[in-house]
């Protein structure tokens, strides 16, 4: 499985999944919860799912009934809550680096 670069839109993402890692998640929902915008969060969840961190489902509702689309709902697999937990783990620390080696005088 190939790795997956990490941009910011993907992080706040991975973060909205981890509030709850067990809750099954629809798309706008967590765009919403990652502040993205709806367009954005799709292709975030196919490459997610691709890796194999997210397993998804359609709903079994009539869209004419609910009047409104069928949602795909999207669950961290087991594998992906250890994998978005060292991700995370790993973009904090270089965070931490990155600004401990900025305060460092010039002189």
């Amino acid at each position: 499985m190939a790795e997956l670069r990490m941009t910011t839109p993907r992080l706040l993402v991975l973060h909205a999944f981890l509030d709850d890692p067990t809750q099954e998640r629809y798309g706008l929902e967590l765009a919403t919860a990652a502040g993205l915008e709806p367009g954005t969060i799709y292709p975030i969840l196919v490459a997610f799912e691709n890796a194999g961190w997210l397993s998804s489902r359609e709903e079994q509702v009539d869209p004419h009934l609910e009047g409104r689309p069928r949602r795909r709902y999207y669950t961290l697999t087991a594998d992906g809550v250890g994998a978005v937990r060292d991700v995370l783990a790993e973009n904090a620390r270089r965070r931490g680096r990155r600004a401990t080696s900025t305060r460092k005088l010039a002189w």
